[in-house]
Order: C-alpha cells, then structure tokens, then sequence
C-alpha cells in the first residue's frame, strides 16, 4: 500500500491509519506518538510549549491549541477515542526537546526543551499509557518520521560538538 505523507507543521498534530507516514523536524519542540496497534491508528503531535501561559483566543472550537503540549495530547486522545480507542490501549514515543542554544549559557530557568520533554513523559505517565521509546533532549534538531502502519518511529538528530550536551539514548 502507498502511503500519503503529512508534513507536522510546528503546533499542529495529526490522527490517521496506516495509509499515512507523518514527518517534522523538531528543535526545542516535542512530538508525541501514540499508536494502535490492533486497529494500526496513531497520532503525533508537535508542540512548541509545555501548557499555555495564559488562555486568549483559542484556535480550536473546542477551546484547545495544539501549540501547547498539554493541549495537543488532549486533542489527538480525543480523536482517537472516537475509533473506541482508549489511552491506556496506546503506545507512546516521546523526541525532541533539545537545547537549540546552548552557547548562551545556563540560566536559572529550565530551558524550554527540556520542559517540554520532561511535562510530555509526565502527562504519559498520568493518562496510563505507556512510553516504550523516548530520544530527547541534547543539541541540535531531528528528523522525526512516524509510519503508523507499523508504529515505527525514525528519528535522527543532527548539530552540536564533542563536549556538548548529549540526548538521552533512545529507549525502545
């Protein structure tokens, strides 16, 4: 079977079956997958920030905006439930979150990417569903490709210098 490949624009997220391979490249943002294997759906999303700072105009009629991880895994965790799909019948892979800047230096602040990493496995965590391959954080982007036929992720990373901050290895 050919497959239809979408393009994951930062703040978007997309839900299909398995005609569809689903492609971002990822920085300080993160993309979840989830994926069904008995009905071969999934969902990934690419979020720019963890939760929202403050609620204006939403860009979903439902009052949701997938720029916002907390946000985004809400949204995709409906659209499945309407093909009786349950959180807890789903498998999770969790990229990105990189230091996108890392010769600025430290601040007292978390850096954004690793907000976003650490918030998204937590919300995972607290929805039931399990997590079975993480590849976040370090420096530079990925290339993230999801095949929902066959729940594959690909992801490869590139940037960053001998001495620089390394992503956590992928756990399968």
């Amino acid at each position: 079977m050919k497959q239809t490949t979408v393009h994951l624009a930062p703040g978007d997220y997309f839900v299909g079956d398995a005609r569809y391979r689903v492609r971002t490249l990822l920085g300080s943002c993160v993309s979840i997958t989830l994926w069904n294997g008995a009905q071969r759906r999934g969902a990934m999303s690419h979020f720019l920030l963890a939760d929202r700072p403050q609620r204006p105009r939403p860009q979903d009629p439902l009052g949701l905006d997938a720029r916002y991880g907390n946000e985004a895994l809400t949204l995709m965790l409906r659209r499945l439930a309407r093909h009786d799909i349950r959180p807890q019948d789903c498998q999770a892979k969790v990229f990105g979150g990189a230091n996108m800047f890392p010769r600025q230096g430290r601040s007292l602040r978390l850096p954004v990417g690793r907000r976003n990493g650490s918030a998204a496995t937590e919300w995972l965590a607290q929805a039931g569903i399990e997590v079975v391959s993480t590849s976040l954080f370090g420096i530079g982007y990925r290339v993230i490709i999801f095949d929902i036929a066959t729940g594959d992720v690909w992801a490869r990373q590139a940037g960053g210098t001998e001495g620089e901050e390394r992503p956590a290895p992928l756990r399968s």
